[in-house]
């Protein structure tokens, strides 16, 4: 049974494709058209998909598209999707069902609840489940215009960011700030004592189309001018306020129990993972790790897979590295074409020797390898490396090569099994979906990498998801006696991750990265 899901057909637009009840591909559009945040269909991540199981589209039994579809019935939408699939049973999810089966399903759980939370999707913008087996039953729904995640964008284009893009450096930047606007912020959202929110709207005004759309008593209420350029402090404490209030008012939300799922795009949030993880209010949680739109097109193919197919066998996500991959030949090929000088390593232990004494000469080392990652954390297959030995990495990574504010921080990956001896870490890491804490004896080492106080971003690589890089943590423990890399997603200038060679090699020579391992191709400046 072969079933295709598509997501995110407004914006962030992605495909997965599952053949008897397990994701075998998934990937996100922008990361093969180049274009990032694009709507539509997305057809490149479609092909390729199809490309990496050898199937074609007659061969599809099922598939499912997420809502908003962003086109009207009866439009040539419909009719091009009907074309393209002409054997194939056809199905509509609604939006907030895709992103809880994207929760639940791949999780490790029999039952749980379940809350998915985002900006809005089909006028909601969360909802409530129990989940048993192949069964998701909804309790209850929460109005698009009470959404937490929209407060969170209005107050991310406040700061100068770009609303619905880059919420994640407001995240960041909370960690530098204060308190003080925490409280007014619960208030605007519904209070201390409201179990759900209840955004109060007259903050906001419609006739006003920048700093957030927030209206004069907002400013009032926070003491702080409507038309003044924000001082850092302010800004800072302006986020520090919006992240703890979104964490309080998240954290009454979700209730208790003994398992919970989360979803949407508001679980992308690091810190609001940590909060609910340490919280004591669930035994285990479980995150999606793709909880945005993309991570709907996964969903998508699990609903058809329980609700189409009419299947009760789960299989919990295992490796996120679902896209293309490239071979000796098609790298080879494109290396020649670009008239470059490389070196080719013959064995996988040359190629990690290698690539662990450029770590141990504190160079900056992109490192390119097997099948693409879906979703927008580096896992070891497109990242950028660097050794937490190597005094100069944060400043390298962040000044000289990503060109990006200095509290952004690097992740920390670490095998899986030496995690606990380095770091206070959780099951989320293995996705780099939460936030972690250093041990006291290793603050100094990691002291680049540190969001404020202990925390940090920790990635625990499981041998199974990427035994290559897994391998290559170890050799670099072997060599320093530190089994740890700082890891950052290799891309530049707010482009998508880097999905082929061809990219890899115009962000290499278009950045300070010190030397490229394409496979087993070793490129150096």
């Amino acid at each position: 049974m072969w079933a295709l899901g598509i997501g995110g057909l407004l914006h962030d637009g992605a495909a997965a494709l599952l053949h008897h009840g397990e994701v075998v591909a998934a990937i996100e559009e922008e990361k093969l058209s180049r274009r990032p945040h694009g709507g539509g269909l997305p057809q490149y991540a479609i092909d390729a998909c199809l490309d990496i199981a050898g199937v074609d589209f007659e061969q599809l039994d099922c598939v499912v598209l997420a809502r908003p579809l962003g086109a009207p019935e009866g439009s040539p939408f419909h009719l091009h999707v009907k074309s393209l699939f002409p054997k194939s049973r056809i199905v509509i999810a609604d939006h907030h069902v895709a992103h809880a089966a994207a929760a639940f399903y791949p999780s490790p759980f029999e039952q749980s609840k379940v809350l998915t939370l985002d900006r809005r999707g089909d006028m909601r913008s969360g909802a409530w489940w129990n989940a048993e087996g192949p069964r998701l039953s909804l309790v209850d729904e929460l109005y698009a215009s009470d959404s937490p995640a929209a407060f969170y964008s209005r107050v991310t284009e406040l700061l100068g960011f770009r609303a619905d893009r880059e919420e994640h450096k407001v995240q960041w930047l909370s960690r530098a700030g204060g308190t003080r606007f925490v409280e007014p912020m619960i208030e605007m959202m519904g209070g201390a004592s409201s179990t759900r929110p209840q955004v109060d709207h007259s903050y906001f005004d419609p006739a006003r189309n920048t700093r957030g759309g927030f209206s004069d008593r907002f400013f009032k209420q926070l003491g702080i001018s409507s038309s003044d350029r924000f001082s850092d402090e302010v800004r800072a404490d302006l986020a520090s306020g919006l992240q703890s209030a979104v964490e309080a008012v998240f954290l009454r939300m979700v209730g208790e129990g003994e398992n919970l799922c989360l979803g949407g795009g508001l679980a992308m949030n690091s810190l609001l993972i940590e909060a609910v993880e340490r919280s004591g209010k669930f035994k285990n949680v479980w995150v999606q790790p793709v909880a945005g739109n993309a991570g709907t097109a996964i969903g998508c193919a699990f609903h058809a897979w329980h609700h189409v197919f009419r299947q009760s066998e789960r299989k919990p996500l295992g490796t996120l590295c679902l896209g293309p991959s490239y071979d000796r030949e098609q790298v080879k090929r494109i290396l020649e074409n670009c008239k470059l000088r490389f070196q080719y390593l013959m064995t996988t232990d040359e190629l990690i020797k290698t690539a662990v004494g450029k770590l141990d000469d504190h160079q900056i080392v992109a490192w390119f390898q097997g099948r693409m990652e879906f979703g927008p954390r580096a896992l070891g297959n497109r990242s950028i490396l660097a050794s937490p030995l190597n005094p100069y990495s944060t400043e390298n990574l962040n000044v000289y090569i990503k060109h990006r504010e200095p509290f952004r921080k690097f992740a920390a990956s670490v095998p899986e099994e030496l995690a606990s001896e380095y770091f206070d870490c959780g099951t989320n890491a293995r996705h780099l979906a939460t936030v972690s804490r250093v041990r006291e004896p290793h603050l100094e080492t990691f002291k680049a990498a540190l969001l404020d106080g202990d925390r940090i971003r920790v990635h625990a690589v499981c041998r199974d998801d990427n035994p290559l890089y897994w391998s290559l943590l170890h050799a670099a423990g072997q060599s320093s006696g530190m089994p740890v890399l700082f890891n950052t997603s290799f891309n530049l200038f707010d482009e998508p991750l880097v999905s082929d060679p061809r990219a890899a090699l115009r962000s290499f020579y278009g950045s300070g990265i010190d030397s490229l391992f394409v496979n087993h191709f070793l490129l150096e400046k």
